[in-house]
This record gives C-alpha cells, structure tokens and sequence, in this order.
C-alpha cells in the first residue's frame, strides 16, 4: 500500500481531487484511476461508476465519500483483493460523544475491511517521497527524496505542518493513522522500517494502539539499527483512575508513556521542534556515543548562551587539555581565552585555514559533537560570502577529525532553507536553534547508548477491582516478603489498649478504613502507655482499630507503588514517602519488569538519596532491604491481577526497610 503501482481515488470533490494532483505533481508514474457515478473524468485520469467496474486490482486506495458509504467502498475494496485504502472520512469512534453510531459504525468498516489494511478512519493519508505517492487530500511541503526519515502522527493538522518545515530535514514518509481502527500505528511503523531508504522513525502519539506491538516493533527498530524519535502529547484516559493513592498521581499516563519509552530505548522530546532537530541529527550523523559537546563561537554572548542552554540538560563541556590549549594559542593569539564552549573572537574571521585549525583542535578530545554557532544574514539585504567560508573550515574540521560537527544557528530563521540542503549534502547538520538543537543532541546521546529492549509485561487488567484494606494489603504483602511491623487488630479502645500493651510500648494507633489517615486523624504515633491508646481511640470516628508497634530508628521514608496503565504496562514509581510525597517533585518511574540493579540506579537519581546514603553524619540506610522490598512488590503484582499497590511509607533504618501503610487494589475473587 505504501509504494503501489497502481492508485484509485474514490470521490470527486477537491479532497480526491487533489490526491490525483499531488500525486502527478510528486512525479507518480504508475496507473491512476477514479470513481465516481457521474462524472468521465477527474484531473485527467479516467473514471468508472464503481469498484465492481474497475478493470485491475488497486495497490491503494484513497476512499474521499461520506461515512456511510465509506463502509460499503471498502467491503467492495476488500473483495477485490486491493492492497489498502485511506479512509477519510469522520465521524466514526473520534465522534462517539456527538454521534450515536459513531462507535458502531468504525466497527462496521473493520468487519467490512477483512483482511485488507486501511489507515484511519478521520485522517489525511500518506505521502511517500520517495516514490512520488501522494494519498493525500491537501497540498503539502515535502519534496521527493532519495532517503530520510519516517513521521508517523495521529494529528492530520500537525502533519500538514510537518511538511512545511524550513530546517532541511528530509521525509521520506509522512503517515497519519486516525483512529487506528484497524490498522494501528505499531504495524505501520513497522512496515516503514523495511525501507532500507528509512534513516530513523519519528512518533507524535497520543496513545497507543497495543501494547504488545508497540514492544514486538521497538525489537525490530533495534535489530535494524534504526532510531526511534517520540513525542508523546496528551494523557490517556485509560489510565485515569478513581484510585486513592498518591502513586495514581504521581505515575498517570504520561510518567507510564515515558517510562516505557525509556524501557524500549526511544528517544523522547517534548516539542515539534526538537522532534525535527533530533530526527535531522540521527539521519545526518546518528546516535552519538556520549553526551560531551565542544562548541565554538565568535561570540562571547552565544558561548554563554549555550552553556546556560546546556544546564539544565545532561550534555557537559569537557574541559580542553593542555595540547588543545596549544594549539589554540597558536591560532588565536593570546587575547583569546581558551575555554569550552569557545569564543574564538573576530580574529580568524574569513581566514579559512585558521577557523579550520581551531575547530580540529576543539575537536580533540572525547566529545562526541561539534557545535560552530553561526547565524547566517538575510540573503535579499546581506552578503553571506564571509559566513560561507565557516562552512569550508567546518568541512576541514570534520575531515581531519573524523569527527561530527554541527552548525548552529541560534534562531531557527537565521539557517536558511538552501543552506540547511548544502549543509546535509557535505554531511554536515544544520542546527535550528539553539533549544531544539541541545534537545535533540541529548536525545542521540541517549540512543547512543541503547540495548536490546527488555520484554515488556503485557497486564491483564482486573475485570472488577476492590480496595483492601491496609490489615488485608500488608497480610498478602507479607507473603511476598515485605516486611511489616507487629500488630493487632481491635475492636473497642479498650481492646486495642490490651493490644498495645502485649506488643509493647511505644505504639501506633490507626483507624481501620480511611483513605487517607492523616487528613482523617486516623493515625497517631509514639503512644507509650494505655491512657495514651484510650485517649486516641476515642477521638477517631470509628470502632476498627490497628495497633502496631513503633517502628524506631527510621532515616529516611520512601513511596513505593505499582499502578496499572492499560497503555503502557505496570508502572513502578519510587519517591520520597510519607508527607514529602505531597511536598516534593521526587520520584521516578518504571516499567515492570526490573532488575535490583534497575531498582538501585532508581533510588540514586532520587533527590532523598542523599538521606538514604546518610547525610550530615547519619548513617545510611540498608539499600538492600530497600530492594528487598521493592522486589517483593514487584513478585506480588506479576503473579495476579492488581490494578494497584501502595506502601507509603516503607520505614527505611539501618537494618530495615518496613512497610508503615499500604493499600491494594486488586481483582475480585
């Protein structure tokens, strides 16, 4: 479907229309043919009254009529043996809130589509650029290519200003998937990487279609070699519970998404603009092998741009060694400070051999990019003459270096268009703008250190979920292995005061069967004697009591909690526990399954792991049974149907890790 022989536009209006034009425009020298019942011909390709009268079997169809009838072409379709359709048509599932049989229609068209792929319903199409193929209802940007990336997006709108980009990045496909009826975005990325003209994939989802495809597809990305670019917007209602822990909120769908992006070694970026900078870099230079920058400017205003740029992300600047310094010295003169990034004045300006001197000697060094900042001048007022001659040292550099230089500017309209092409045709990337552009650097450097994907744990999520109580969550916890203080369970004050004093002063009191106990009053600490337990008791609203034992010596408390997302598998989040949970931004999150290693470098990245590994003269924590329980937790939710568990805190001491409070939610049985 994606590089057919042979194309069929069902419908007359400009939409079709259009196809049969962008098409021809795109170079498409194979059979195109119409259908319509009136009309004799459209944009000069000959038309019959319906499928049925076709004289061959399409490779791809472009179905441009009303939903309704939408239906019918692709049964006809289908029973012809095409090999695929665009459905354009809305009003389907998308519409399911404005329309009755919005739901019931999208499956109609899948029954009637059998075995035979069609992309939508409610999207624009393809463009192939490659083989000048144009299924596509509007005009578009792209030119045709002889290799380039692959975008695939779930937003018509978004794709149409995909085409229009300036930044020189070539697209060799641009899918849009619709509704993914059928035919969901897994698979067609998939397809596209048989393409051995396909440098790199780029992703903008808003949810995705199968879990257990999306992984099978990540494992074929990474067999091929080809890097993954995602830009993951919106938040999945799926993952969107009633649920009453504090993991519901810090996981969510979009902490789930990135989790499992990193699980799966896809890079992901937060804006359009780093998704084209980071898509140019892998198809110009490819995955980088570490995240060290060398930059060079004329300007001591952009070097210190770009470092502050640089701050907040995880690229460094390697200092220059004494041999670079040298060198440097030596082309610049002694009133240039020798620093990286660089400002290398005006001094060698228009001095090619000199420019091409001093970014060799910045590229000496272990860092895996070349940046040479540099706006280009406005062609219809300016002369780019002097800024030509950058490019030429810039080619030097990269010969003599073997190394991948870069050139940025730092506003994206100061690297024009002709530019941008000459650039990527010395093989060297044009860089549009300096945010994007340290995005998309971080971004290769992260692929540049991917693996095989792990297997992904596909859930079976609870067909009815109930809440267990914290005395039931930490009995079956318990049975796992998480450790759990003594304790009791009463049912008057003065029983949980009998309680209290068999297990041991000092003790906790909590009433059994609030959400949240600490907005509840539901919980006091430290009780040291039986008035103290009577006296509790009685100002809680309840007669359901838990007594347990004070746990002492705690340094540090941690949330650990598992939470089902129907998209992306089981989320582990870790963060700092008990009132800091509320408090503070700390927390990671995590595709189950893990390893203790997965685990140990997770509590690391924690801002609280400063405390776990004592701080100001506190001894540290046992970071073994830390994992011990995390583990623990891990072994319990694989091995039956949870939606949800929480331990918050898990007490962490010297010679514990014990779980204060928990909560599960899981399956009826």
């Amino acid at each position: 479907m994606f590089r057919p022989e042979s194309i069929v536009v069902v419908g007359g209006g400009f939409w079709c229309e259009n196809v049969i034009r962008e098409c021809r425009k795109s170079g498409f020298d194979g059979r195109i043919s119409a259908v319509h019942p009136t009309r004799n011909e459209i944009c000069g390709s000959p038309v019959v009254r319906s499928v049925s009268e076709l004289s061959f079997v399409p490779d791809a169809a472009f179905i441009g009529v009303n939903r309704h009838a939408t239906i019918e072409t692709v049964r006809a379709f289908s029973k012809s043996g095409a090999g695929g359709a665009v459905c354009f048509a809305s009003g389907f599932r998308e519409a399911s809130a404005e329309l009755d049989d919005g739901v019931s229609l999208q499956n109609a068209l899948v029954e009637a589509a059998g075995g035979m792929p069609f992309l939508g319903p409610n999207c624009y199409g393809f463009i192939n650029a490659l083989d000048g193929v144009a299924l596509w209802p509007d005009q578009h940007g792209l030119a045709g290519a002889n290799k380039g990336v692959a975008i695939l997006t779930q937003s018509s709108n978004i794709a149409l200003n995909l085409t229009m980009q300036t930044r020189g990045l070539p697209i060799a496909y641009l899918v849009t998937v619709g509704n993914q009826a059928q035919t969901g975005l897994s698979a067609i990325a998939e397809a596209l990487l048989s393409d051995e003209r396909v440098t790199a994939i780029g992703l903008h989802i808003e949810g995705l279609d199968d879990l257990a495809e999306f992984a099978g597809f990540a494992q074929r990305a990474h067999a091929l070699g080809k890097p993954v670019v995602v830009l993951k917007v919106g938040r999945s209602q799926q993952a969107q519970t009633a649920a009453v822990s504090h993991t519901a909120s810090l996981a969510g769908s979009a902490a789930g998404a990135s989790a499992l992006f990193k699980r799966l070694w896809f890079a992901e970026v937060t804006s359009l603009a780093a998704f084209l900078e980071t898509l140019k870099l892998l198809h110009t230079v490819g995955p980088l092998s570490n995240y060290k920058i060398a930059s060079m400017s004329c300007s001591g205003g952009e070097a210190s741009l770009i470092a502050d740029a640089a701050m907040e992300r995880r690229l460094e600047f390697p200092a220059l060694s004494d041999a670079q310094s040298r060198t440097l010295q030596e082309a610049l003169g002694a009133k240039v400070a020798l620093a990286n990034p660089l400002d290398y004045h005006t001094y060698i300006w228009g001095d090619v051999d000199a420019m091409g001197r001093v970014f060799s000697a910045m590229m000496d060094s272990d860092a895996a990019m070349g940046l040479v900042v540099l706006d280009f001048p406005r062609s219809d007022r300016c002369s780019l003459d002097e800024w030509l001659k950058v490019i030429d040292a810039v080619d030097i550099a990269g010969e003599n270096t073997g190394k991948p230089i870069g050139i940025l500017s730092s506003l994206p309209e100061n690297m024009p268009e002709d530019v941008a092409l000459e650039l990527l045709d010395k093989g060297i990337n044009p860089f549009c703008g300096m945010e994007e552009s340290l995005a998309a650097i971080e971004a290769a450097a992260f692929l540049g250190k991917r693996q095989l994907p792990d297997a992904i744990f596909v859930p079976t999520a609870p067909n009815k979920s109930v809440h267990l109580d914290e005395v039931q969550a930490k009995k079956i916890l318990k049975k796992h292995g998480v450790a759990i203080p003594d304790k009791a369970v009463a049912h008057s004050g003065e029983c949980a005061a009998e309680a209290a004093e068999e297990i041991g002063f000092p003790v906790v009191l909590k009433g059994i069967g609030f959400a949240h106990k600490s907005e509840a009053g539901a919980v006091k600490l430290d009780l040291n004697s039986i008035e103290d337990v009577l006296v509790a008791a009685s100002g809680m609203a309840t007669d359901a009591f838990l007594v347990e034992e004070m746990v002492a010596g705690a340094l540090a408390e941690l949330l650990v909690g598992v939470m089902l997302d129907p998209a992306h598998g089981y989320v582990l989040t870790l963060a700092a526990g008990g009132v800091l949970t509320e408090l503070f931004d700390d927390n990671v999150s995590l595709i189950l399954p893990v390893t203790r290693d997965e685990v140990d470098n997770a509590l690391e990245g924690l801002k609280i792991a400063r405390v776990l590994n004592g701080y100001r003269g506190k001894p540290a924590c046992n970071r073994s049974l830390i994992i011990d329980a995390i583990m623990a937790v891990q072994d319990y939710v694989l091995s039956t149907a949870v939606a949800e568990v929480e331990i918050n805190p898990l007490l962490c001491g010297e010679t514990f890790a014990v779980a204060a409070d928990a909560l599960i939610r899981c399956e009826v049985s």
